[in-house]
């Protein structure tokens, strides 16, 4: 990172007026990129007569934005490796929010840039951080004994409905990126078959997505049940279930113990290090490579009825170890598998690309 410091400090990133004015202001968009060396110095700009931070969802330590002379503009010029799509928000004491220049929000406190050089991603719209994103019709309330509590359950016919695509952390999906949209428009441009959205709201993530069977119990007694009954075109016979991080865990681990149930898994940067207690520890992911699932993997379960995808970000260092590992052992168990890298770090904002790619590809 470094800091301006001459008059026309803005001017390469093609602002001219001067900072702090109404001109400067009017019509701006951020942030802002220019090549430097192997990637890229980007722009980030905010009005407001208040210190902040630029808080990023996992690829770096907050940037503190400094303040243009004596006047409401606080910038920060950020390098950023190639190929990079990350969400970020303004944290300004203890009162976060999205970048009001930014027109790629993620929900009413987040937003997203992406380098020149980050793939496209056609099926998402821009979503500003005010607009509200359409919700499904379909809401069914879910009571399970097993796990406890209430849950709002919402379902989605994509193109009439088709197979159950049951996708974890699904307030996320609701309520941070329109799936429903993204969804739509791919079946819509023929890249996918009709499908039927469950949109899984997570209860206690540690507990419920860890390798544990009592969610995927539930899931095969109760939620696929209540969802067959609910009127909305759903073949269960094809369920895909998607999952990122621990929800990946949990998809995979449910497609080694439960294979009845899941034969097709979309599985992004999925916490392949987890063994009982990990998550506890300083360091989670300096345990055994690949984790409880790997220990699994190495007794050779016969797989060859799975269709698995894995994608996790290029940026994830550290993840790429545990990922490697387990993708090679279920390829050796059988399963049919594809393997792919996303521009991001470990961010649902560059995972929402694979989504789609991987459901696809999981169904064909």
């Amino acid at each position: 990172m470094r800091w301006a410091g001459a008059e026309d400090a803005f001017a390469p990133f093609g602002l001219t007026a001067v900072p702090g004015t109404d001109a400067f202001w009017d019509g701006l968009t951020t942030p802002r990129s220019i090549p430097d060396g192997d990637g890229w110095t980007t722009l980030f700009l905010r009005r407001g007569p208040r210190a902040a931070s630029i808080v990023f969802e996992s690829w770096s330590a907050p940037v503190p934005l400094r303040r243009w002379r004596d006047t409401d503009c606080w910038y920060a010029e950020v390098r950023m490796p190639p190929r990079l799509r990350v969400t970020y928000r303004f944290v300004v004491g203890e009162e976060a929010y999205a970048d009001p220049y930014n027109p790629a929000g993620a929900g009413g406190e987040r937003s997203v840039a992406a380098t020149p050089d980050a793939p496209a991603q056609p099926h998402w719209p821009l979503v500003g951080a005010g607009d509200v994103l359409p919700l499904p019709r379909v809401r069914l309330r879910w009571t399970s004994e097993r796990l406890g509590g209430r849950r709002t359950v919402r379902v989605h016919p994509v193109g009439g409905g088709g197979p159950v695509v049951l996708l974890l952390d699904g307030d996320d999906w609701l309520y941070l990126h329109p799936a429903t949209s993204a969804f739509d428009s791919a079946v819509a441009s023929g890249e996918m078959p009709p499908v039927t959205l469950v949109f899984l709201p997570a209860g206690d993530r540690g507990a419920e997505f860890g390798c544990r069977p009592a969610l995927w119990e539930t899931v095969r007694d109760e939620l696929l049940p209540l969802v067959a009954g609910s009127g909305v075109r759903a073949d269960p016979g094809r369920t895909v279930v998607a999952g990122q991080s621990l929800g990946g865990l949990s998809a995979l681990y449910a497609a080694l113990e439960f294979p009845e149930l899941v034969s097709r898994v979309a599985c992004q940067s999925a916490s392949l290090w987890w063994t009982p207690g990990a998550a506890d520890l300083p360091d989670p992911l300096g345990g055994p490579v690949g984790g409880a699932i790997a220990a699994r993997l190495r007794a050779r379960p016969d797989l060859s009825g799975l269709r698995i995808a894995f994608d996790v970000g290029e940026h994830e260092r550290r993840m790429l170890p545990h990922c490697a590992l387990v993708e090679s052992l279920t390829e050796q168990a059988g399963a049919t598998v594809r393997v792919s890298r996303s521009a991001s770090g470990h961010d649902r904002a560059g995972w929402r690309h694979a989504l789609l790619r991987d459901v696809a590809w999981a169904l064909a």
